[in-house]
């Protein structure tokens, strides 16, 4: 289902619009801002995940027995390796 709705554009974004539309990498100004809109929902859902992750390895430690310094840090730079890993795949 498609909703018509009014939205207003600073001259800077409806030029860029523009030129995509006539470079013909999409086929309207609507499909432009349905992309936008689209890759922010993805990285507002994405940010999400990454707090939760955080939180939860935060309760887990305050939990759990004492985690030293490196091997916290080992355990944050890979699951950001895996998270980025996954963004690539998406």
């Amino acid at each position: 289902m498609t909703v018509k709705s009014s939205i207003s554009l600073t001259d800077q974004q409806d030029s860029f619009v523009r030129h995509l539309v006539a470079e013909g990498r999409y086929a309207s100004a609507s499909a432009v801002i349905q992309k936008g809109l689209d890759l922010l929902r993805q990285q507002t859902e994405a940010e999400m995940a990454d707090t939760a992750a955080l939180k939860a390895i935060l309760a887990e430690r305050a939990a759990g027995a004492f985690v030293d310094a490196d091997t916290m840090r080992q355990q944050l730079d890979m699951m950001i390796a895996q998270r980025q890993s996954a963004r690539v795949a998406d």
